[in-house]
Formats: structure tokens, C-alpha cells, sequence
């Protein structure tokens, strides 16, 4: 499976990056607004690959119109405010059956925490879902993971994500891609309308995070 990473310079980028490189044979391209960024990061993400011994490696970056083009499941690793504007961007280039997978959530900070704040459409991964094109499904993932955690490869996961989508087939595969992460388990979560609870859950974890020692890279088992 070839997986582009828009924004895959950026956090959770590149945990998701480092650990399907590490560990599965899934090919990972880097997609930036600005291309040479990308190749900068990939370049990176090599180095500390080989550095493990994992030396047959290779890891592309491009630009995030040429990142998609080379994919079959593009993840929106971007800010929640450029998720839109992302797929609208990279629309022309999607063929159908490509998947994009959203793992952006909403959050504003006041000096209590940091908030939920919930899109007009009711949640980001439906902002995804009304920009992508025909015959382009779109799946949410990855939503609640702790990004250090997960770029660090010598931590065990031992987590849990909550895939939603409204095509089957679309989540089966975003749930395979998800558990070939080792200690990363993926659960289904229903349809895309129940992505504002699950997005919601990010600023909690960061707030429990933030207030409770040893609990930096907080992340969710569900038993």
C-alpha cells in the first residue's frame, strides 16, 4: 500500500511515518505545502530509521498535490483549519477508491484547558468528507494519540484508536494500516457521525495529561 502523509512534516506525521516504515513493508511518502521541507523531513525520518538498522528503507517527499497523486490512502495530517482547503487542493488528483483519513481535531485553549471546538458541520472529519471528491472515501483515525509517543520508537504503544467511516471497506483497510503499527489497536467506532465524540476526547487526554505527573504521552485502552 503506498501512503501519502500530507503534513507529514509535522507531528503526528511523522509518528505515523516513522511507524509504518519501521513496521510494516507499506510505502511512505511525505507531503508538504513546501516540497523541499518534505524532502528535508524524509531525509530525516531515513536517517533515524537506519540508525535502527532498518536500512532498505526509502521515503519520499514531495509537494502535497504530488504526494497524492503517488497514493493509494492519504492521511490529512494537517491542522484542523487547512483540512478543506487540503483536499480541495489535492481533489484533481485523487482517483476513485483512494481513501483520505482524517485524524484532525478542533481544540481552543482558554487558562482553564484546552477545549473541544466543534466545526459548524459538527466535526472535522466531515469537513474532509464534504470537500473530497466522488468515489473518494473518507475515514477518521488516529485522532487521540499521543504524537510524541507514537514518533518515539522505542515506546510501546499499547493504545487504542476509534476508526469511523460510512464505507466498510474504506475502514477495513484504514483498520488494517492501523494495526500493522505494532501495540496500536484499532476499534470500530460506527459511522462518520460519531466523529465529534471521538474527536472531543483529544483536548481531554491533553488536559489529564498536562495536570497528572508520568502521564506526558497519555493515551486510551479501551477493556
Amino acid at each position: 500500500m503506498k501512503i501519502a502523509l500530507l503534513g507529514g512534516t509535522g507531528d503526528i506525521g511523522e509518528g505515523l511515518a516513522l511507524r509504518w516504515a519501521y513496521d510494516t513493508s507499506h510505502t511512505v511518502i511525505i507531503g508538504s505545502r513546501d516540497p523541499e521541507r518534505a524532502e528535508t523531513k524524509a531525509a530525516a525520518y531515513e536517517t533515524e530509521l537506519d540508525s535502527r538498522g532498518v536500512d532498505d528503507v526509502s521515503i519520499a517527499g514531495h509537494g502535497n498535490v504530488a504526494a497524492a497523486e503517488r497514493a493509494d490512502v492519504v492521511v490529512l495530517a494537517v491542522p484542523p483549519y487547512h483540512v478543506g482547503d487540503t483536499v480541495e487542493e489535492v481533489a484533481d488528483v485523487l482517483d476513485d477508491g483512494d481513501i483520505l483519513v482524517s485524524p484532525a481535531t478542533g481544540m481552543k485553549r482558554d487558562e482553564d484547558g484546552f477545549h473541544y471546538h466543534k466545526p459548524g458541520v459538527g466535526s472535522v472529519t466531515r469537513i474532509a468528507a464534504n470537500a473530497a471528491p466522488e468515489g473518494v472515501a473518507v475515514v477518521g483515525a488516529f485522532h487521540n494519540l499521543a504524537a510524541g509517543r507514537l514518533a518515539n520508537l522505542d515506546a510501546d504503544l499499547g493504545v487504542d484508536t476509534l476508526v469511523i467511516g460510512d464505507d466498510e471497506d474504506a475502514k477495513g483497510i484504514v483498520t488494517d494500516l492501523a494495526e500493522g503499527i505494532e501495540g496500536l489497536r484499532a476499534l470500530d467506532a460506527g459511522g462518520l457521525a460519531n466523529a465529534p465524540e471521538i474527536e472531543a476526547l483529544t483536548p481531554l487526554l491533553i488536559n489529564i495529561a498536562q495536570h497528572n505527573d508520568g502521564l506526558h504521552d497519555l493515551g486510551v485502552r479501551f477493556t
